[in-house]
């Protein structure tokens, strides 16, 4: 859409007012709060000109003027100006990721309820399927009676665990074999060589007949077969009602309902681009969902090392700030990949740093 330089100002000036007073917007409110040096009238004329262009659209008749989604896509691609992040948002974001994700264990619930705190939306992790992923090795703890705890530790050096109560007495001199043996025969397999004869014969020589094996081969294969598909994890839906667009109690009750289905979560846009950090934002009708015709979303991708990948993202109005959202998970993203690297960000990285944005559909950069 080819748009004269007066119109890319007036769109650009009527979006920012209306993303900080969440009200719509008059030709006199722009007049006197930018340097456009433009009459109210001009603007006027201007404002009803980008409303046939289906770029604004006036909500009342005696009100002024809200954008479209086509506008805040042109505002997106074309108009915003890039946010640089003040040192003390980067040393909040620096200290947060330090000290929150020094555990792997909960990663996903980490990163999202992280990202929902510096951004004030509910935050999307989510993780990309590593049909890879293999256990390196298994150790069984015994802790009393029928109680032990399955550890193992996962290829990419995360460890997962499970607390097993069985309702007889457990032999830790058998959870002392089974764990030997398991690191022998069973560590570095793909879920499809844990089969039944494989852990049948594990069980006649131990002489196991407590289900032991069986348990821990059963937990084994859970998580190899969840390593193939991507994990989702939702954090911070009560920002919803921080926002007046969800003041309609039933509005926000229906998208909080969406954002609780895990299985739905994971048909979000994906991390399908290659640069830690680059931008894709969704903007209302082109989200595939229904229940996000009316939300913007905006994801970006980070690197964990050893061949793991995810997003982050997060979820609300399409009256957000764009720029200094982009801004922020951009950063969060290309910090978290350093921190699960192994490597120590600077203390000003990313600090007036470009984020690109990716339109939907469009072909990764090369």
């Amino acid at each position: 859409m080819n748009l004269g330089e007066r119109q890319k100002r007036i769109l650009r000036a009527v979006i920012d007012r209306y993303i900080e007073s969440a009200e719509p917007v008059g030709s006199k409110a722009i007049a006197h709060s930018n340097d456009l040096n433009l009459s109210s009238a001009t603007i006027r004329n201007e404002m009803s000109e980008l409303e046939t262009l289906g770029l604004l659209e006036q909500p009342h008749t005696s009100a002024g003027r809200v954008p479209t989604p086509q506008g805040y896509r042109v505002y997106v691609n074309e108009l915003m100006q890039q946010y640089r992040l003040t040192l003390a948002e980067v040393e909040e974001i620096n200290r947060a990721l330090s000290s929150r994700l020094r555990q792997l264990d909960n990663l996903l619930e980490n990163i999202g309820s992280l990202t929902a705190r510096l951004t004030s939306y509910p935050a999307l992790s989510v993780s990309a399927p590593t049909p890879d992923l293999s256990i390196v090795r298994f150790d069984l703890i015994h802790v009393d009676a029928g109680l032990f705890i399955i550890v193992v530790m996962l290829s990419n050096k995360t460890v997962k665990n499970k607390l097993v109560n069985l309702p007889h007495p457990v032999d830790s001199v058998l959870l002392a074999k089974v764990a030997a043996v398991f690191n022998a025969h069973v560590a570095n397999l793909p879920e499809s060589d844990i089969t039944p004869s494989l852990i049948a014969s594990i069980e006649r020589a131990l002489g196991d007949t407590q289900g032991i094996v069986a348990i821990v081969a059963s937990y084994a294969i859970e998580i190899l077969s969840d390593a193939k598909h991507r994990e989702a994890h939702i954090s911070g839906t009560t920002h919803l009602f921080e926002h007046p667009e969800y003041r309609d109690i039933e509005k926000a009750q229906r998208l909080m309902r969406y954002l609780s289905d895990d299985t739905e979560l994971k048909h979000l846009p994906s991390p399908d681009f290659e640069d830690a950090g680059s931008m894709k934002i969704i903007i209302g009708p082109e989200n595939l969902v229904e229940e996000l015709k009316d939300t913007s979303v905006i994801v970006a991708r980070y690197d964990a090392g050893d061949d793991m990948q995810g997003l982050i993202g997060i979820i609300g109005p399409t009256r957000m700030d764009y720029s200094r959202m982009a801004a922020r998970l951009s950063f969060i993203a290309q910090s978290l990949s350093r921190l699960l690297r192994q490597e120590t960000p600077h203390p000003m990285l990313g600090r007036g740093q470009n984020f690109r944005i990716r339109r939907p559909g469009q072909t990764p950069d090369r």
